[in-house]
């Protein structure tokens, strides 16, 4: 798990640009409902190059967009998990939410997107298909020479997002260290969320760090193999049994 007095400063692995942002204590510390949601935003980036994507830019951007530039990173792209306001920006229970569409103002740059997931986005945002770039899980993504891999896990939406790099597992609302994702939200499927978090991302191993999209938890990231151990989600053996539990009828 890593320490308190990292999470603020970026990771250094070669050329790999790592950092995990917290809203409401490291950018947007004023806005009371950053501070209420608990969102996680991340930049992905090659210190050799100087480029950096940002996972699930929102609430202040504009604070975000200016820590990269201070870590002589700049934005070159977005990669957004799923179509959430507290995610992508958008209305949020009558909360008008910056986000992704606030960031293109001031950089022009692809939006990441799994296919099944760009009208939801569109609908949220206001960001037309044409300012969208839609994937397939599998999909690569290369920031300077760091490939990021786009694995599709729906459930929470339909076209819900991970993000792999380099032995650590953006999740987004897929998979906190404590429970996973709400599947009873416009476009969730709790069977879909069962097949995700038990075969989807069963391929990452117990030595994968993971990195939810939310501080739900005390600590902000922890191992799949911690996560497997302790988190109750994986208990369920069987997709009856997660039905009895998660089923939204």
């Amino acid at each position: 798990m890593a320490p308190d007095d990292d999470r603020q400063t970026p990771e250094r692995k070669d050329t790999l640009y790592f950092r995990q942002l917290l809203a409401g204590r490291d950018f947007a510390r004023t806005d009371p409902i950053a501070r209420q949601m608990v969102n996680f935003c991340y930049a992905i980036g090659d210190r050799a190059s100087g480029e950096a994507l940002l996972v699930d830019p929102a609430y202040g951007v504009g604070e975000v967009l200016d820590l990269l530039e201070a870590d002589g990173m700049r934005c070159v792209g977005v990669l957004a998990t799923h179509y959430h306001p507290d995610h992508v920006g958008g209305d949020l229970m009558g909360h008008a939410i910056e986000g992704v569409a606030t960031l293109l103002e001031r950089v022009d740059v692809p939006v990441h997107v799994q296919e099944a997931e760009a009208p939801w986005v569109t609908r949220a945002t206001g960001i037309g298909a044409s300012g969208l770039t839609t994937h397939a899980s599998g999909d690569v993504v290369t920031v300077g020479a760091v490939p990021v891999e786009l694995v599709h896990t729906p459930g929470h939406t339909p076209g819900s997002q991970c993000f792999s790099v380099d032995g650590r597992l953006v999740s987004g609302d897929t998979l906190f260290l404590d429970g996973c994702g709400r599947t009873d939200l416009p476009g969730g499927d709790p069977e879909e969320m069962y097949r995700s978090l038990t075969t989807r991302l069963a391929r990452f191993d117990d030595t994968t760090v993971l990195y939810p999209g939310h501080l739900y938890s005390p600590e902000p990231s922890a191992t799949m193999g911690d996560t497997r151990q302790h988190n109750y989600v994986f208990r369920m053996p069987s997709v009856q049994e997660w039905l009895s539990v998660f089923g939204n009828g």
